[in-house]
């Protein structure tokens, strides 16, 4: 399993494209905005998307949403417990700074430990609410789609309506961080990073 990450819309969020290097058939995970610019790298790398992930429901994850889908005719996924503030992301203030659209209702609901196919490679979901009440992080082949619940040197905010620091600090605590120390993370926002580094280093653990 392979990836690409393109950064996307006035919140610099990480959308990626991750794929199988034998099918090039490919997840969207997380297409927060700028939808062209999403397409261009599916198409110069040549791949296949055949389903769409958001780890959590907020704006700036899920903005390119409906692009994403009409042009792919692909499912789109969350968990449920996100699933109403994926309804309503389109109405926050951000919608206009990020000129995001409504998203579609979601074709497939994401719980712990879901397998998701992509081509010869696979994701498994693990729920880490603390950020927002559906937020989940999806592991991959030496690395993990973290969302917002940590990043380099930090840890996603929990000050939005649904967030709960007590959970957030479990989820990272209990879930991501007892991943291998050579774990990649791919946050939602920054640069990647190593769980042994954030174990060490980050001021937040």
């Amino acid at each position: 399993m392979d990836y690409e990450s393109v950064v996307v819309g006035a919140l610099e969020t990480n959308c990626y494209l991750v794929y199988c290097p034998q099918s090039l058939k490919c997840a969207v995970v997380d297409p927060g905005a700028e939808p062209k610019k999403i397409f261009q790298v599916v198409e110069k790398k040549g791949l296949q998307p055949v389903i769409l992930i958001n780890t959590h429901g907020h704006v700036d994850h899920v903005g390119a949403n409906r692009d994403v889908k009409e042009k792919f005719d692909i499912p789109l996924c969350i968990h449920p417990s996100d699933r109403s503030i994926l309804e309503k992301a389109h109405q926050s203030g951000l919608n206009f700074l990020l000129g995001t659209k409504d998203s579609p209702e979601p074709d497939r609901l994401l719980n712990e430990g879901d397998h998701i196919s992509i081509g010869k490679s696979e994701l498994r979901v693990i729920h880490t609410p603390g950020h927002s009440p559906g937020s989940v992080c999806l592991i991959g082949d030496g690395f993990v789609l973290s969302g917002d619940a940590l990043f380099y040197r930090g840890v996603g905010r929990t000050d939005l309506p649904g967030g709960s620091w007590k959970e957030l600090e479990n989820s990272v605590r209990n879930k991501i961080l007892t991943l291998s120390e050579d774990t990649r993370v791919l946050p939602g926002h920054g640069p990647s990073t190593l769980i042994g580094d954030e174990k060490e280093s980050n001021p937040f653990i």
